[in-house]
């Protein structure tokens, strides 16, 4: 009985030394992967990216996306659900809005105010003081 115990853990050091080097060849891979031209969106840098994403429900977005490069460039209107991606809308591209919150905008006056308050609030300050 020895002997057949003797005998199988041999062969049990092969598969296990070969899974081994599978596990290991394959974070390897995906890194080699990555930085060759094989690789998704290898040199095609600049030709999409994402404008804004609003969310309309756990599972369905408006996607805005700009295609294309120079003067090839438009804007897409996606409308992105579980069931698929659909084309809305196609628009010439537009100047970038305006970072949301900057202290000229009116949602920054708005935060700012509320800073303020929130300051004279934790300062134990009357609000209705001022």
């Amino acid at each position: 009985m020895s002997d057949q115990i003797a005998m199988s853990t041999p062969s049990l050091i092969f598969p296990l030394l070969a899974f081994g080097a599978v596990v290991a060849l394959i974070p390897i891979a995906l890194w080699l992967l990555k930085r060759t031209p094989l690789g998704a969106g290898a040199g095609q840098k600049g030709l999409m990216r994402v404008v804004a994403n609003l969310p309309l429900a756990p599972n369905q977005r408006l996607v805005t996306v700009e295609v294309g490069s120079g003067d090839d460039r438009r804007w897409l209107v996606l409308g992105v659900s579980p069931s698929g991606i659909q084309a809305l809308h196609q628009l010439p591209p537009q100047p970038e809005p305006a970072a949301v919150g900057m202290a000229g905008s009116p949602l920054g006056q708005i935060g700012q105010s509320f800073a303020q308050a929130l300051a004279r609030q934790r300062s134990g300050g009357d609000p209705r003081a001022r």
